[in-house]
C-alpha cells in the first residue's frame, strides 16, 4: 500500500502533460481531449506547482519539453500504457463486446431467438446484436459482421458456409385435424384452409409451388388466409388457422414440443437452395465475431437430417 499519497499528482493532470508533450501544443492538446486550451493550460501549471519545476517551454504556437519536462514524459508513459492496458481487461469483463448479425425474419424468430439464451449463459462477454428484415440489401449493410441469407450460396465479396438445405412440408396444429378431418393424401389439401406468405420474394416456395411439384392442382385450391411474414404463418398454424408450409429446421422445435404435426408424414418437396452464414471476405479480425460464428456452425452441426427422397428437387 502506497504509503505518502500526496507526492501523486492527480491523474488528469499527467493526461493533460503527456498528451500536450506528445503534440507539442496545448491547442492540438485541448482539441484531442475535448476540453478547453485554458483547460490543458490549467492543469499542466498546476502539474509544475507540484513538482516545483517547469515542465514546458511556451512558444507562441507551439511548446517544446525542458529537461525536466523529458525525464516526466519518458517516466509515465509505461505506467499510463499499464493502467490503461488494466482498465481495458476489467471493462472488458463487464462490459460485452457486441457482435452485430442479421437475418431474414423467419431465422431470426424462429431458429436464431430459441438459442439466444443458452448462447448469453455460457458467452455473458458477448452481446448479440440482432436485426432481422426480408430485404437482402437490408441485411448486407457493411454494418452486420455477420450475415444469414437465404440463397444459393454464392455472395460476391462475401464467405459463405451453409447452415441447413430447404425441406418443406405441410404442417398444422393438432387442434386443427381434430376440428376438421384427416388429410389422407397430398390432393386433399386443397380443400384445406391454407395458410399463404405474401412476398417480394417470388423465388420463395408457396403453397401453388409445392402443390404443382407434388402433382396436385393448384388450381383447385378453395380457401386461404395470407400473411406477410414467415413466423405469423408458423404461429397462425399453431393457433389452428390452418395448414402452412413448414421449412425444416425453421419449425423443429415446434415439432419438437407437438405444437405442430406433419399431417402427410414425410411428404415433402427439396430445392437446392438453403440458409448459409456469410462473413465479409477481408474483414478485420474479431474475436467476439468469430465465436458467434464457430457457435452457429456448431448448432448447424448439431442439426436434425431429413431424408433426401422427395417429390421434387427444385
Amino acid at each position: 500500500m502506497l504509503k505518502n499519497r500526496t507526492i501523486l499528482p492527480r491523474l488528469d493532470y499527467l493526461l493533460a502533460f503527456e498528451v500536450a508533450a506528445e503534440l507539442e501544443s496545448f491547442a492540438a492538446a485541448a482539441k484531442e481531449m475535448n476540453v478547453s486550451e485554458t483547460a490543458i493550460s490549467r492543469k499542466i501549471k498546476l502539474l509544475e506547482l507540484h513538482y516545483d519545476c517547469t515542465l514546458f517551454v511556451r512558444g507562441h504556437r507551439s511548446v517544446r519539453l525542458t529537461d525536466q519536462g523529458r525525464v516526466l514524459l519518458q517516466g509515465i508513459r509505461g505506467p499510463l500504457q499499464s493502467i490503461a492496458k488494466l482498465s481495458e481487461d476489467i471493462l472488458g469483463k463487464k462490459n460485452p463486446s457486441s457482435v452485430r448479425l442479421s437475418a431474414t425474419n423467419s431465422v431470426a424468430s424462429l431458429w436464431l431467438m430459441p438459442r439466444m439464451t443458452q448462447f448469453h449463459e455460457a458467452n455473458q462477454n458477448i452481446a448479440i446484436n440482432l436485426v432481422s428484415s426480408d430485404i437482402d440489401e437490408e441485411c448486407l449493410s457493411d454494418e452486420f459482421d455477420l450475415i444469414i441469407l437465404r440463397g444459393d450460396g454464392d455472395w460476391p465479396g462475401y464467405e459463405a458456409k451453409r447452415l441447413f438445405g430447404e425441406t418443406i412440408f405441410p404442417v398444422c396444429a393438432p387442434s386443427y385435424l381434430e376440428n376438421y378431418r384427416r388429410i389422407a393424401d397430398v390432393a386433399e389439401l386443397v380443400s384445406h384452409n391454407l395458410i399463404e406468405v405474401s412476398t417480394r420474394h417470388t423465388e420463395w416456395m408457396n403453397w401453388r409451388t409445392w402443390l404443382e411439384r407434388t402433382g396436385a392442382d393448384p388450381d383447385q385450391i378453395k380457401h386461404s388466409t395470407s400473411v406477410n411474414t414467415y413466423p405469423l404463418a408458423v404461429h397462425a398454424a399453431i393457433d389452428g388457422l390452418g395448414v402452412a408450409l413448414g421449412w425444416g429446421h425453421l419449425v423443429d422445435r415446434h415439432l419438437n414440443t407437438g405444437a405442430l404435426v406433419r399431417p402427410l408424414d414425410e411428404a415433402h418437396v427439396r430445392t437446392r437452395s438453403g440458409y448459409y452464414l456469410l462473413r465479409r471476405k477481408g474483414a478485420s479480425r474479431h474475436a467476439e465475431r468469430d465465436v458467434v460464428a464457430d457457435w452457429l456452425l456448431a448448432e448447424s452441426a448439431a442439426r436434425k437430417r431429413y431424408t433426401k427422397r422427395a417429390f421434387h428437387t427444385a
